[in-house]
């Protein structure tokens, strides 16, 4: 999650360079719940799979802050009393972080593409 004022500048710039009519945002706030924090990204890489695949787009998929997922994860882990692993992250995380890591990319037989930036 970011700032309410990091969310604005994204806007800012999206407006002043027109590109947000070419965008489509997915953002969650550093003091959202937990879960919304988690789900995000995910539904952020649906839509992006959805429009490189189905419409033949190439998107980009920018995560500006991975660590409040990580820490969401925790989180969640945490009300869940599962045994925690280095530094009280579920010993999961990196498979979790791979998972969506691993959607970016191209498909034979398919014109778009999905890229990410961290």
């Amino acid at each position: 999650g970011i700032t309410f004022e990091e969310a604005e500048f994204f806007m800012e710039e999206l407006r002043k360079t027109g590109a947000i009519d070419r965008s489509v945002l997915f953002m969650n706030l550093a003091n959202d719940p937990a879960i919304e924090r988690i789900a995000t990204p995910r539904i952020a890489l649906t839509a992006a799979e959805y429009l490189a695949f189905e419409k033949d787009m190439h998107v980009l998929v920018i995560m500006t802050d991975m660590t409040n997922y990580c820490e969401a994860l925790r989180e969640v882990s945490a009300a869940r009393r599962e045994v925690p692993g280095r530094r009280g992250y579920p010993g999961y995380l990196y498979t979790n972080l791979s998972t969506l890591y691993e959607r970016a990319g191209r498909f034979v037989g398919k014109n778009g593409s999905v890229t990410q930036s961290p």
